[in-house]
C-alpha cells in the first residue's frame, strides 16, 4: 500500500475512533494518525493470536477502529492517573 496509504488509513481509522469514543480527546493530526495505525496493528496482532487472520494479513476496517478505541481508552486512563 505504501507509506502514504498507511497515513491516510491511519487518519481515517483514528478519526473514526475519536468520533466514536465519548469525551474530548486532546490530540492533533499526527497523534490521530498514529492512533489509527496503532489500532490497526493491535487489531492485526490480536486477530492473528485468535486465529481470525492469517500471518501477514492485515486487519479489517472495523477491527482497526475497535483496536484504536481500545488504545484511546488506555491512553485516557493513563492520562487520568497523573
Amino acid at each position: 500500500m505504501g507509506i502514504l496509504g498507511t497515513i491516510v488509513v491511519g487518519l481515517v481509522v483514528g478519526a473514526l475512533a475519536r468520533w466514536l469514543m465519548p469525551g474530548e480527546q486532546k490530540m492533533g493530526w499526527i497523534l490521530t494518525i498514529l492512533l489509527g495505525i496503532g489500532g490497526s496493528l493491535l487489531a492485526g496482532f490480536a486477530g492473528q493470536a485468535m486465529g481470525w487472520y492469517a500471518p501477514g494479513q492485515g486487519a479489517g476496517w472495523i477491527a482497526s477502529v475497535v483496536g484504536a478505541i481500545v488504545l484511546l481508552f488506555v491512553v485516557q486512563k493513563l492520562r487520568a492517573g497523573k
